[in-house]
This record gives C-alpha cells, structure tokens and sequence, in this order.
C-alpha cells in the first residue's frame, strides 16, 4: 500500500507540473501530457480498486 501511496503522490506532482509548465509556457503539450497521465493513473485506480471489491466478494 505504501508503493501504491508514492506512485499516486508523484502522479499528482507530475500532473500539477505539467499543468503549471503550461501555464508558465502556454505549450498545449505538457497539457495534453497531464491530462494522459491522469487518464491512466484513473484507468490504474479503478482496477486496483475493481480487484479489492472482488476479493472481498470472493471471500464471503
């Protein structure tokens, strides 16, 4: 769960980064960059948490 933690964490720096890199340099690709970083690491979450709902399913 830790590993899980800092992976979120530094997904949440670098979408803040690119945000701020585009707003700073008005590049619509550090744009474009957040918005994929954030499309997988939702994508990433979801999953993760579909197999925690199944196994508690399983289980009972």
């Amino acid at each position: 769960m830790l590993l899980l933690r800092i992976v979120g964490a530094l997904a949440v720096i670098a979408i803040g980064s690119g945000i701020a890199a585009y707003l700073f340099t008005g590049d619509k690709r550090f744009l474009r960059l957040s918005a994929r970083i954030a499309k997988y690491a939702l994508i990433f979450a979801l999953g993760f948490f579909a197999l925690l709902f199944l196994e508690r399913v399983i289980v009972l």
